[in-house]
């Protein structure tokens, strides 16, 4: 049974935040946004100018008191210590930005919005530095990698993943996520004839504490990990994790040989997920003497064979679509924060997971 936290919204909450000291921040519609202590008491409420809703909030990982918060076209940056009008804003994006991510160095912020855009502000020139056009409909995600601040990788509702090095314009590599499933469904030998396919587009993405591996959870109810080498990155897991559209995932910490993964669905359910080195990594097979498309195959073959090995550690039928999970150690106890179209959050205990 999950314990509440409804004193702090009147609207549906959006997204969730925690910094290093146990502070969690909360999102909702119409410009509500609340600081909580991790006993779940609100500390600090504001109502953000415009209304509009309170889609991301990050907080900084220099600075435990910086927040930043996306609301509508527009970035605010404030102070929890002094919850008031923001210290600054940025309104660099012409359409309603669904996601922010912040480098590790509290350098560059990334927003990614509705026209496919993602807007990189230098936040020390208070200047955008990059602008990554590429996407052709909604960037629903964007995320900085772990130990390198010029790296991000974007997915979208053209369901397609991408990595950039901010110093360029193009991506260094994308991924269709449509073929990878036309490979898959290939190999379904469960699926049966006529079976509406579900396209998979892209609306959650989180990077590994290595920087190296991430996961990518679509509408067509499957999340896929990748692995990132260089300048490019390559599909090596894939799994049906929800009924219905995979909304959020989210990493939690990790042991070695071990991964965690939280993720939230439109079927109301949060599942964690144990990805293990011998998940994550497929063995090798010997290439083929046919062309990408034949390659493409045997890797699809390869992670279909891996994908009965992942397991649900658990699975909470939570009840209502997941707009935002979070995972967190609060008050010596390992919890997973869950957002949904109510005005509260539900808060879930994980046990030794």
């Amino acid at each position: 049974m999950a314990a509440k936290w409804d004193s702090g919204h009147t609207n549906p909450v959006l997204s969730l935040a925690i910094n290093k000291d146990k502070v969690v921040s909360s999102g909702a519609e119409n410009g509500e946004l609340t600081i909580w202590s991790e006993q779940g008491t609100p500390i600090g409420k504001l109502h953000l100018k415009g209304d509009e809703d309170v889609t991301g909030v990050t907080f900084s990982p220099v600075s435990s008191s910086k927040l930043y918060a996306s609301h509508g076209e527009t970035v605010a940056v404030l102070d929890i210590r002094a919850l008031g009008e923001p210290v600054e804003t940025f309104s660099v994006n012409k359409e309603e930005i669904n996601c922010i991510s912040v480098n590790e160095t509290d350098s560059l912020l990334a927003a990614a919005d509705d026209s496919g855009t993602v807007k990189v502000l230098d936040l020390q020139s208070k200047k955008v530095c990059r602008t990554l056009q590429r996407h052709t409909n909604i960037c629903s995600a964007v995320a900085f990698r772990p130990h390198r601040p010029q790296s991000l990788i974007s997915c979208g509702l053209d369901m397609q993943v991408m990595l950039w090095n901010v110093q360029k314009a193009r991506p260094l590599w994308l991924t269709n996520l449509q073929h990878l499933a036309q490979d898959e469904e290939d190999l379904d030998l469960h699926q049966s004839p006529g079976q509406l396919f579900n396209p998979p587009l892209a609306h959650s993405l989180s990077v590994s504490s290595c920087g190296n591996v991430f996961c990518c959870g679509a509408e067509d109810g499957k999340i896929r990990s990748f692995r990132i080498a260089g300048t490019r990155f390559e599909e090596e897991l894939c799994f049906k994790a929800h009924t219905q559209g995979v909304s959020q995932v989210s990493f939690i910490g990790q042991d070695p040989g071990q991964t965690l993964l939280l993720s939230g669905g439109n079927d109301g359910r949060v599942c964690v997920w144990n990805l293990g080195k011998d998940t994550v990594q497929p063995q090798k097979s010997h290439k083929p003497h046919h062309p990408k498309k034949a390659a493409s195959k045997v890797k699809a073959k390869q992670m279909a064979e891996a994908s009965p090995k992942v397991s649900s550690s658990l699975c909470i039928e939570h009840g209502e679509k997941v707009n935002w999970i979070l995972g967190a150690e609060l008050q010596g106890s390992k919890v997973v924060l869950v957002a949904d179209p109510s005005n509260a959050i539900s808060v879930y205990q994980l046990g030794e997971l």
